[in-house]
């Protein structure tokens, strides 16, 4: 039987930073190649338990977000003592081509674009609600609407208040 001299990841939160940094190159290279391993082989079961959940809860998500008349945003509901918070962002993309030749429309006509856009030709959600209707109808065709990844927090007890 062989004992190795070698340090391991669960040696390191013992051990100062000024040791591990002293620590020769090879080992040093070794350890950031296992973190990085247990860090991919995390975030895969993490990616896979976030699909678990999404396939419980999506529907029951989507559902509460209709009955509020939304497609996206955040909505809670109970599943026994676990609080769902499910979170679904909006995400708008506008045509870049079409926003150029209404931002020179609107300067052409004596307004500042910059009241209406962003600098990098996207148009903040908040000020295309606070528009008039007209204006809106405008932009519509500019606009494309799609929701963004789900996201799902489950509060148990305490942290659910």
């Amino acid at each position: 039987m062989t004992i190795s001299n070698r340090i391991t990841l669960d040696d390191l939160p013992t051990l100062p930073v000024g040791e591990i940094a002293a620590l020769p190159g090879d080992q040093l290279a070794l350890l950031k190649h296992d973190a990085d391993e247990r860090l991919r082989s995390a975030k895969t079961l993490c990616d896979w338990l976030d699909g678990a959940i999404a396939l419980k809860y999506g529907d029951r998500a989507q559902a509460a977000r209709r009955a509020e008349g939304r497609d996206t945003g955040t909505v809670r509901f109970q599943d026994g003592p676990v609080t769902v918070v499910a979170e679904l962002p909006k995400r708008v993309d506008w045509d870049q081509a079409l926003l150029a030749g209404l931002v020179e429309r609107i300067g052409a006509d004596g307004a500042n674009p910059a009241d209406y856009v962003g600098i990098v030709l996207s148009v903040p959600e908040r000020k295309y609600t606070a528009w008039p209707k007209d204006l809106r109808q405008e932009f519509e065709p500019a606009r494309t609407v799609r929701a963004g990844k789900p996201k799902f927090r489950l509060l148990i007890g305490e942290e659910a208040r």
